[in-house]
Parts: C-alpha cells; structure tokens; sequence
C-alpha cells in the first residue's frame, strides 16, 4: 500500500469529523420534529433490532456511562417509551424493552434514518461505498485500540 500525502490525510479526516457532525446535525432536526432527542432516537433504533436487552449492554452499544444511560432511560420510561424489567436471576440487573408507544417511535427513527441515507448517498455506487466503508471500518478498529502512551 502506498502512504498518503500527508495533505490528503488531512483533507480526509477534516471532511469526515465535519461530514459527521453535519450528519449528526441533521438526524437530530429530523428527530426533534417528532418529539424525540439523538440520545433517545439512539436508543430506540438499538431496542428496535435487539430486545429485551441489558440496561449494561445497551450503555455499551450506545458507548455511554452507565449514569447518563439511567437518566437517559428514566426520561424515556416516564414518557412512555420503554420499560425496564428485572432479570431472572440476577436482581441488580434490569432488561430494557419497548413499549408500544416506544415501538411506534422506533419506525419514525427508522424512516428517518432511510430517508437520511437516500439522500446522502444518492449518486453513490456500490464499489465506492465498499472502499470507503473500508476506509471507516480501519479508522474505527484503529481508534478502538490502546493510545499511544497506555489507557484507552
């Protein structure tokens, strides 16, 4: 493989942190229409393809403190959208699910995350979309790993 120039790595990695950032940006005006925060959409889209789930795992998917991820389920249990429930067997645990209030609201997050990806990635074949799915999938595993100089 052959190095970048280093101007080209900047260029990348500047566009993508605000391509991100734009994203992000974007999906929460689409969610705040319908009621709901980033956090909140976040969560419904994860209950959506995996529940009952543990409150501990749902903090780990969202990559969240388990505090913030209790008030964050707090604000969504008092609005109706999920329910936490104990685990057999382990009474400290708690199984996160939705309601079917929280249901419905997980079809409004998905049908904005399609019409999202529509747009965005209108124009875009297949072959690029795989290179720079590559290109993501490397800088995540890389980011994922230990930092230089210890910790994570």
């Amino acid at each position: 493989m052959t190095p970048a120039d280093p101007l080209l790595e900047a260029a990348f990695t500047e566009t993508l942190v605000k391509t991100a950032r734009k994203l992000r940006t974007r999906f929460n005006a689409e969610v705040m229409r319908h009621g709901l925060t980033y956090p909140r959409a976040r969560v419904l889209a994860v209950l959506a393809d995996r529940q009952p789930l543990r409150q501990a795992d749902l903090a780990a998917e969202l990559e969240l403190e388990g505090p913030t991820v209790v008030r964050l389920l707090d604000g969504m249990e008092t609005l109706g959208l999920i329910a936490r429930r104990a685990v057999t067997g382990d009474r400290r645990a708690k199984h996160v699910e939705l309601t079917e209030r929280g249901a419905c609201q997980a079809e409004v997050v998905a049908a904005i995350s399609r019409r999202l990806r529509e747009t965005i990635l209108a124009g875009s074949d297949a072959a690029a979309l795989e290179a720079a799915l590559g290109v993501l999938r490397a800088i995540a595993d890389t980011l994922d790993g230990p930092v230089e100089g210890g910790g994570k």
